[in-house]
């Protein structure tokens, strides 16, 4: 019977020693979830800042409902890429920029349901700087 309790309180012991020192699995999860936090913030503060940058610029800051029915007067295939043009043509028309520049989330939301089928509508914020580059974005609520 000593044997049999001498097994099991070394196996205690290396039990207990292998919960304490981490695996060399572990501590690379550690590193790398500490590197995508630290990623994240460092994001989190270029975006602010971008803004910032953006709201020292801003001339002038419109809101516009563009309605994008002249899109879905063409082939299905070409729906999306057609409200795209619609888009530019709008603000175009509009604000009479030097350069349109449509952010991520615009670009999104008309290729949300794809190709087929584009949005009948969508309300946008254009903001204009100082050089006359007209950055076209979602209006705020949508």
């Amino acid at each position: 019977m000593e044997k049999d309790e001498s097994k099991t309180s070394e196996e205690e012991e290396t039990q207990e020693s292998m919960e304490e020192e981490p695996m060399e699995g572990e501590e690379k999860e550690e590193t790398e979830e500490a590197e995508e936090t630290e990623e994240v913030e460092g994001l989190e503060e270029a975006e602010e800042a971008e803004e910032l940058e953006l709201e020292e610029e801003i001339v002038e800051e419109r809101i516009y409902t563009v309605p994008l029915r002249e899109a879905w007067r063409t082939p299905r295939q070409k729906r999306t890429p057609r409200a795209v043009r619609v888009l530019r043509s709008f603000i175009e028309r509009h604000m009479k920029p030097e350069s349109i520049v449509i952010t991520n989330e615009v670009n999104e939301r008309l290729w949300r349901r794809g190709i087929e089928k584009p949005p009948r509508k969508v309300r946008i914020r254009a903001l204009r700087d100082k050089e006359g580059r007209v950055t076209v974005r979602l209006a705020e609520g949508d």
